[in-house]
């Protein structure tokens, strides 16, 4: 497979904020997954090299994950589903909840937008936001932490 194929596919990956992608042609078969992080890596495998092509060896590097912050303790609350995150009801309206805001069980935190459908998130326990791990309209997955109450 043409290595500007794989750059394409990873910058397509990057793009749409798909976690993973794997494309066959014939018997090469590259798949490119979403690290944590936010880095993609790409990983082949069961690539077969025609004999007419260069048999250079070929290195490849290991890239170290950047350093992540810890996160506050706290309870965390997770997304309860794959879709868009938002802050507030409305592009215009202020958001729901900001860092150091006190919440009661039941008050709203954010939107999940799944399926052209607004899921609103609540609180589960009572208590102070200490940290909003999410970013406003970016694509969030199942269990990904997004809050934390203190």
């Amino acid at each position: 497979m043409d290595i500007r194929k794989v750059k394409k596919l990873i910058e397509l990956l990057e793009e749409s904020g798909i976690a993973e992608i794997e494309i066959k042609e014939g018997e090469e078969s590259v798949r490119i997954s979403r690290l944590m992080s936010g880095m993609v890596m790409p990983a082949v495998q069961n690539v077969q090299v025609a004999p007419s092509a260069a048999t250079a060896p070929v290195a490849v590097a290991a890239v170290a994950p950047a350093p992540v912050a810890p996160k506050p303790d706290g309870h965390v609350v997770a997304s309860p589903m794959v879709g868009t995150f938002y802050m507030a009801p409305s592009p215009e309206s202020p958001p729901f909840v900001k860092l150091g805001q006190s919440v009661k069980i039941g008050d709203p935190l954010c939107i999940i937008e799944a399926m052209k459908i607004m899921n609103p998130i609540e609180a589960d326990r009572s208590g102070t936001v200490v940290a909003i791990l999410a970013d406003n309209g970016q694509p969030v997955e199942f269990e990904q932490p997004l809050f934390i109450i203190n």
